[in-house]
Protein backbone atom coordinates (compact mmCIF):
# COMPACT_ATOMS: atom_id res chain seq x y z
CA UNK A 1 0.00 0.00 0.00
CA UNK A 2 1.47 3.38 -0.98
CA UNK A 3 2.07 6.04 1.61
CA UNK A 4 0.30 9.39 1.53
CA UNK A 5 2.00 12.58 2.68
CA UNK A 6 0.61 15.87 3.89
CA UNK A 7 2.55 19.13 4.15
CA UNK A 8 1.56 21.59 6.88
CA UNK A 9 2.77 25.18 7.25
CA UNK A 10 2.03 26.31 10.79
CA UNK A 11 2.14 29.79 12.29
CA UNK A 12 2.68 29.59 16.04
CA UNK A 13 1.94 32.43 18.44
CA UNK A 14 4.98 34.63 19.20
CA UNK A 15 7.75 32.71 21.03
CA UNK A 16 5.64 29.54 21.07
CA UNK A 17 7.21 27.57 18.21
CA UNK A 18 8.98 25.10 20.49
CA UNK A 19 5.90 24.44 22.65
CA UNK A 20 3.77 23.95 19.55
CA UNK A 21 6.32 21.57 18.02
CA UNK A 22 6.43 19.48 21.19
CA UNK A 23 2.63 19.35 21.29
CA UNK A 24 2.49 18.27 17.66
CA UNK A 25 5.00 15.49 18.36
CA UNK A 26 2.75 14.22 21.14
CA UNK A 27 -0.49 14.66 19.18
CA UNK A 28 -2.98 12.02 20.26
CA UNK A 29 -5.41 13.15 17.60
CA UNK A 30 -2.96 12.34 14.83
CA UNK A 31 -2.36 8.81 16.07
CA UNK A 32 -6.05 8.22 16.67
CA UNK A 33 -6.80 9.15 13.05
CA UNK A 34 -4.24 6.63 11.78
CA UNK A 35 -1.50 9.10 10.84
CA UNK A 36 2.02 9.64 12.07
CA UNK A 37 4.30 12.63 12.32
CA UNK A 38 7.04 12.33 9.70
CA UNK A 39 8.92 15.44 10.77
CA UNK A 40 8.70 18.95 12.20
CA UNK A 41 11.11 21.70 11.16
CA UNK A 42 11.66 25.22 12.46
CA UNK A 43 12.58 28.21 10.36
CA UNK A 44 16.25 28.87 9.79
CA UNK A 45 16.45 31.26 6.82
CA UNK A 46 13.70 32.64 4.61
CA UNK A 47 10.59 32.17 6.76
CA UNK A 48 9.31 33.81 9.98
CA UNK A 49 10.82 32.71 13.30
CA UNK A 50 7.57 31.26 14.66
CA UNK A 51 6.67 29.27 11.55
CA UNK A 52 6.94 25.49 11.58
CA UNK A 53 6.86 23.09 8.66
CA UNK A 54 5.53 19.60 9.26
CA UNK A 55 4.98 16.48 7.19
CA UNK A 56 2.54 13.81 8.23
CA UNK A 57 2.30 10.31 6.85
CA UNK A 58 -0.88 8.34 6.23
CA UNK A 59 -1.22 4.68 5.21
CA UNK A 60 -4.41 5.48 3.30
CA UNK A 61 -5.83 8.48 1.54
CA UNK A 62 -7.16 11.30 3.71
CA UNK A 63 -8.26 14.82 2.90
CA UNK A 64 -6.03 17.74 3.73
CA UNK A 65 -8.71 19.14 6.02
CA UNK A 66 -9.06 15.88 7.97
CA UNK A 67 -5.29 15.46 8.31
CA UNK A 68 -4.91 19.04 9.47
CA UNK A 69 -7.66 18.71 12.06
CA UNK A 70 -6.14 15.51 13.43
CA UNK A 71 -2.66 17.02 13.68
CA UNK A 72 -3.63 20.14 15.62
CA UNK A 73 -6.43 18.71 17.76
CA UNK A 74 -5.81 19.90 21.30
CA UNK A 75 -2.69 21.89 20.36
CA UNK A 76 -2.70 25.46 21.69
CA UNK A 77 -0.99 28.60 20.39
CA UNK A 78 -1.52 27.98 16.67
CA UNK A 79 -2.50 31.15 14.86
CA UNK A 80 -2.84 29.77 11.34
CA UNK A 81 -2.19 26.59 9.38
CA UNK A 82 -2.26 25.63 5.70
CA UNK A 83 -2.10 22.00 4.58
CA UNK A 84 -1.89 20.22 1.25
CA UNK A 85 -1.61 16.71 -0.11
CA UNK A 86 1.69 15.61 -1.63
CA UNK A 87 2.33 12.54 -3.78
CA UNK A 88 5.84 11.05 -3.57
CA UNK A 89 7.72 10.73 -6.86
CA UNK A 90 11.30 9.43 -7.06
CA UNK A 91 11.73 9.69 -3.29
CA UNK A 92 11.05 8.84 -0.54
CA UNK A 93 11.09 5.16 -1.44
CA UNK A 94 10.14 4.03 2.06
CA UNK A 95 8.21 5.66 4.92
CA UNK A 96 11.16 5.96 7.35
CA UNK A 97 11.30 9.58 8.55
CA UNK A 98 14.46 11.69 8.49
CA UNK A 99 16.36 11.51 11.78
CA UNK A 100 19.65 13.41 11.32
CA UNK A 101 20.03 17.06 12.24
CA UNK A 102 21.30 19.43 9.59
CA UNK A 103 20.41 22.17 7.16
CA UNK A 104 17.17 21.21 5.40
CA UNK A 105 16.22 23.10 2.25
CA UNK A 106 12.53 23.26 1.33
CA UNK A 107 12.46 24.19 -2.35
CA UNK A 108 9.18 24.56 -4.21
CA UNK A 109 9.10 24.44 -8.00
CA UNK A 110 6.47 25.20 -10.62
CA UNK A 111 7.32 23.35 -13.82
CA UNK A 112 5.40 23.33 -17.11
CA UNK A 113 3.52 20.04 -17.47
CA UNK A 114 5.35 19.18 -20.70
CA UNK A 115 8.75 19.59 -19.02
CA UNK A 116 7.93 17.53 -15.93
CA UNK A 117 9.27 14.19 -17.29
CA UNK A 118 12.63 15.82 -18.14
CA UNK A 119 12.64 17.49 -14.72
CA UNK A 120 12.33 14.06 -13.06
CA UNK A 121 15.02 12.56 -15.29
CA UNK A 122 17.43 15.37 -14.40
CA UNK A 123 16.78 14.81 -10.71
CA UNK A 124 17.50 11.09 -11.04
CA UNK A 125 20.68 11.81 -12.98
CA UNK A 126 22.01 14.54 -10.69
CA UNK A 127 21.23 13.26 -7.21
CA UNK A 128 23.87 10.49 -6.89
CA UNK A 129 26.74 12.86 -7.70
CA UNK A 130 25.26 15.58 -5.50
CA UNK A 131 24.99 13.25 -2.52
CA UNK A 132 28.47 11.83 -2.98
CA UNK A 133 30.19 15.19 -3.36
CA UNK A 134 28.59 17.11 -0.52
CA UNK A 135 27.73 14.64 2.26
CA UNK A 136 24.12 15.54 1.54
CA UNK A 137 20.88 13.62 1.08
CA UNK A 138 17.80 14.11 -1.05
CA UNK A 139 15.02 13.35 1.41
CA UNK A 140 12.12 13.56 -1.00
CA UNK A 141 10.53 15.04 -4.08
CA UNK A 142 6.76 15.30 -3.90
CA UNK A 143 4.23 16.51 -6.44
CA UNK A 144 1.42 18.68 -5.10
CA UNK A 145 -1.94 17.16 -5.99
CA UNK A 146 -3.90 20.41 -5.69
CA UNK A 147 -5.97 19.11 -2.77
CA UNK A 148 -5.49 21.52 0.12
CA UNK A 149 -7.17 23.46 2.90
CA UNK A 150 -8.50 26.86 1.94
CA UNK A 151 -8.48 28.44 -1.49
CA UNK A 152 -6.49 31.62 -0.96
CA UNK A 153 -3.18 32.14 -2.71
CA UNK A 154 -0.09 31.01 -0.80
CA UNK A 155 3.08 32.68 -2.13
CA UNK A 156 5.21 30.56 0.22
CA UNK A 157 4.41 27.38 -1.72
CA UNK A 158 2.94 28.74 -4.95
CA UNK A 159 -0.47 27.21 -4.21
CA UNK A 160 -3.21 29.14 -5.96
CA UNK A 161 -0.58 31.27 -7.69
CA UNK A 162 1.63 29.11 -9.89
CA UNK A 163 0.45 27.00 -12.82
CA UNK A 164 1.94 23.75 -14.08
CA UNK A 165 3.31 21.04 -11.81
CA UNK A 166 4.12 22.26 -8.32
CA UNK A 167 6.59 20.13 -6.44
CA UNK A 168 8.47 20.16 -3.15
CA UNK A 169 12.10 19.08 -3.00
CA UNK A 170 13.49 18.45 0.49
CA UNK A 171 17.26 18.08 0.82
CA UNK A 172 19.53 17.74 3.84
CA UNK A 173 23.04 19.11 4.12
CA UNK A 174 25.17 18.88 7.26
CA UNK A 175 25.43 22.67 7.58
CA UNK A 176 24.76 26.01 5.96
CA UNK A 177 28.42 26.08 4.96
CA UNK A 178 27.85 22.96 2.87
CA UNK A 179 24.72 24.49 1.37
CA UNK A 180 26.91 27.31 0.03
CA UNK A 181 29.69 24.90 -0.93
CA UNK A 182 27.25 22.84 -3.04
CA UNK A 183 26.58 25.89 -5.20
CA UNK A 184 30.29 26.36 -6.00
CA UNK A 185 31.51 23.25 -7.84
CA UNK A 186 35.14 22.18 -7.73
CA UNK A 187 36.48 19.94 -10.48
CA UNK A 188 34.84 18.33 -13.50
CA UNK A 189 32.67 15.83 -11.62
CA UNK A 190 31.08 18.49 -9.43
CA UNK A 191 30.64 20.78 -12.43
CA UNK A 192 28.79 18.01 -14.26
CA UNK A 193 26.42 17.65 -11.31
CA UNK A 194 25.87 21.39 -11.18
CA UNK A 195 25.19 21.53 -14.92
CA UNK A 196 22.56 18.81 -14.61
CA UNK A 197 20.82 20.48 -11.68
CA UNK A 198 21.08 23.89 -13.34
CA UNK A 199 19.24 22.51 -16.36
CA UNK A 200 16.46 21.38 -14.02
CA UNK A 201 16.43 24.83 -12.45
CA UNK A 202 16.12 26.45 -15.88
CA UNK A 203 13.11 24.29 -16.82
CA UNK A 204 10.89 25.65 -14.08
CA UNK A 205 8.72 28.77 -14.32
CA UNK A 206 9.14 29.60 -10.64
CA UNK A 207 11.04 28.38 -7.61
CA UNK A 208 11.57 29.49 -4.02
CA UNK A 209 13.67 28.08 -1.20
CA UNK A 210 13.90 28.40 2.57
CA UNK A 211 15.99 26.48 5.06
CA UNK A 212 15.07 24.86 8.36
CA UNK A 213 16.37 22.58 11.08
CA UNK A 214 14.77 19.32 12.17
CA UNK A 215 13.09 19.54 15.57
CA UNK A 216 12.35 15.82 15.55
CA UNK A 217 16.00 14.87 14.90
CA UNK A 218 17.25 11.89 16.89
CA UNK A 219 20.93 12.85 17.06
CA UNK A 220 21.12 16.47 18.18
CA UNK A 221 19.00 19.48 19.06
CA UNK A 222 19.49 22.80 17.31
CA UNK A 223 19.39 25.66 19.81
CA UNK A 224 20.84 28.40 17.59
CA UNK A 225 18.86 31.57 17.02
CA UNK A 226 18.42 31.83 13.28
CA UNK A 227 15.86 34.59 12.91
Amino acid sequence: MSAHYMFHRIEAAPRCWRAVAEALAASAGLNAAGGSLWGVWRSQIGRPRDELSALTLWPEGISAAAAEAALIRGVADIRAIASETLAPTLRPTDPAPPARQGNYAFRWFATPEGDWPEFLNLCAAGWPGFEAAYDSQVIGLWRATGERTGSSADPATGAGVQAGVRSLLLTRRPSLAMWERSKLPEGEAEQAVRDTLSRRYDLCDWTVVSTATLLTAADSEDRARWA
